[in-house]
């Protein structure tokens, strides 16, 4: 009798996939640069001459601006890293060359999602910091933690959408379908203008959409949002059901195509 050979604990091919896809990123500036200062560039352009400005209410302008977007900034990662990644990596073959390793699909998995949160994170650190020193953008330090956390453990189902367009489409289509779905959703979701400067029948379809639904989590800290806390959650839960529910369908397509 022969015994199976030996191979590394799940944490330890976790810890060195991780290491070895974010060494990637950091080779690839058109996603480690860009990731990272479009939102910045945004709120320059956009947010810098009414960062001191408040509404009726006394919420900030500038911070709910920040809020808006960081949204954008986290979840475009997610959208487009897990959109257009898992396709190329698709059409890289990648996923048969991890047939011929020991490296599990849930462990590659799992260490895309921790790099895109990582990212997410860092973006959102250079981005409320720019506002702040460059923009005059004043709120306590307990505003900042709320709001990056919120968009941080929020972006859950955005994953699951980007999984599910990756896995859905091929390479060559992924960036042109990805931004087809991402961009008009981001408008209609009030990310980059205020959803009350829409159309009515935008205003309408933003209250299904779950980039809405994201931001309402960071503009709630501020005391902007247009619905509650418990609301907001809600549908993403529902959201994140629906995206990772379709995700895994398309992947266990893929995967009876190939090995089947």
């Amino acid at each position: 009798m022969t015994s199976a050979p030996a191979t590394a604990p799940i944490p330890r091919m976790l810890g060195a996939q991780f290491r070895a896809q974010f060494t990637g990123y950091l080779r690839t500036p058109a996603f480690s640069v860009t990731s990272v200062v479009l939102p910045v560039m945004f709120f320059a352009f956009f947010g810098l001459t009414h960062a001191k400005q408040h509404f009726p209410n006394g919420a900030s302008v500038g911070a709910y601006l920040l809020a808006s977007f960081g949204a954008y900034a986290v979840s475009s990662l997610m959208v487009f890293n897990f959109g257009i990644g898992v396709a190329l990596a698709r059409g890289a073959k990648e996923d048969l060359l991890q047939r011929a390793t020991p490296l599990r699909p849930a462990v590659a998995i799992a260490a895309n999602v921790l790099n895109a949160l990582l990212f997410a994170l860092v973006a959102l650190v250079v981005l409320f910091a720019f506002g702040v020193v460059a923009g005059g953008v004043q709120e306590p330090i307990s505003t900042w933690l709320a709001l990056t956390l919120r968009l941080v453990i929020g972006s859950i189902p955005l994953i699951g959408m980007g999984m599910t367009i990756g896995y859905s489409v091929g390479p060559s289509a992924a960036s042109a379908v990805t931004n087809v779905i991402y961009l008009p959703m981001a408008f209609a979701s009030g990310l980059f203008l205020p959803l009350s400067q829409m159309p009515d029948w935008v205003q309408t379809v933003a209250r299904y959409l779950p980039l809405y639904h994201f931001g309402e989590l960071g503009w709630g800290v501020l005391g902007s949002a247009d619905e509650p806390l418990g609301q907001s959650l809600l549908w993403l839960a529902a959201w994140t059901v629906v995206f990772f529910g379709l995700a895994v369908r398309f992947y266990r397509l893929e995967q009876q195509r190939k090995f089947s």
